[in-house]
């Protein structure tokens, strides 16, 4: 099955934690985390249509500025998603420069930032370029069920953690994968092409088998089509099975009420990115900075069922030793279930 998403760590597991995901059939990208974005290519950056932020501390955040200059001048909206206070949080970034030109660009980039509460309530502001990113468009909305994003192809959902303050954990689930079956195409006398990712998006989006489909493509200058029933299509060429799902977290305390919603948010992940800040050794440590151990971040992973654990966010007092950190999570969760030395 070839993977709708694509994740790949901006820094290395020393480094400031952001989650580059790239979405291979939308030409959009998602970041889980700010952190330092030096290292991401500015042509991924410019695919990135919204941004997940677990908490506001420095190395989460301070890559905030660099996203804002490298899409400054491009006629773009970016969404952003963050815990209690990042509205205002994201203002003063932004009042702590002068935009007495920006009146004259021909492009307008707006960022809509928006806060998410225990309670189930969030509240957005609207920040445009050429309005000198001064908060307007407020609005107060309820999100269910840990819900912050619902689109036709795929869901973002967050879960609450305690880092002494309010942190969030994300999940991001493809809600069907669907595979064309080549073969049965070319039984059918049908091409390859751009009408595949529209065939796709119609079947995720639920629309009825009776719907007249449009089958097109190009042979040098000559255009082709015919018209098919979009389920005789789904029937026919099409292989449905569950999507992808990741999951994104980082610094939270371990504790049972924390343990219980990292399980529940992570449960069946084909991918989990889980901070291993601390060696088992110096868990009192960790629990004095409300961050995992090693052998934790394993445990939850394989109490989650993930497939893949992929281990980051390490302390840099193990920069000679981080290979016992790796150990230690493969050994809490699994030799044999796929842990990452990524």
């Amino acid at each position: 099955m070839r993977p709708t998403f694509r994740p790949q760590l901006v820094n290395g597991p020393f480094g400031d934690p952001a989650l580059y995901v790239d979405c291979l059939f939308e030409k959009r990208g998602l970041l889980f985390d700010l952190g330092d974005l030096k290292a991401l290519a500015p042509r991924k950056i410019l695919r990135v249509s919204d941004v997940f932020v677990s908490h506001t501390h420095m190395d989460h955040f301070m890559g905030f500025d660099w996203f804002l200059r490298i899409n400054l001048g491009r006629e773009r909206l970016a969404r952003l998603f963050g815990p209690p206070g990042f509205v205002e949080q994201v203002r003063c970034r932004l009042d702590a420069y002068t935009w007495n030109l920006v009146g004259n660009y021909p492009t307008d980039f707006t960022l809509v930032a928006t806060e998410i509460w225990p309670e189930g309530t969030a509240r957005s502001s609207t920040f445009r370029c050429q309005s000198g990113f001064k908060p307007e468009a407020q609005r107060s909305w309820t999100w269910v069920d840990g819900v912050l994003v619902d689109e036709p192809g795929f869901r973002v959902l967050a879960a609450f953690l305690d880092h002494r303050i309010p942190c969030l954990a994300f999940a991001l689930e493809e809600k069907a994968h669907v595979n064309v079956w080549k073969n049965r195409l070319a039984e059918l006398g049908l091409p390859v092409g751009a009408w595949l990712r529209e065939l796709k998006q119609a079947v995720i989006q639920g629309e009825p088998d009776d719907l007249p489909f449009r089958v097109w493509w190009r042979e040098g200058t000559r255009m082709h089509e015919r018209t098919m029933a979009l389920g005789e299509l789904r029937s026919k060429i099409l292989r449905i099975v569950p999507g992808q799902k990741i999951a994104f977290v980082t610094d939270a305390a371990y504790h049972p009420e924390n343990a219980r919603r990292i399980i529940k948010l992570a449960r069946g992940a084909d991918l989990l990115f889980i901070e291993a800040m601390f060696l088992n050794e110096d868990r009192e440590l960790a629990a004095s900075r409300y961050h995992l151990t090693a052998g934790q971040a394993g445990l939850l992973a394989r109490l989650a069922q993930a497939q893949r654990v992929i281990p980051f966010h390490f302390s840099p007092r193990y920069a000679q030793s981080d290979h016992r950190l790796r150990q230690q999570v493969s050994q809490a969760f699994g030799e044999d279930r796929g842990a990452d030395a990524a």
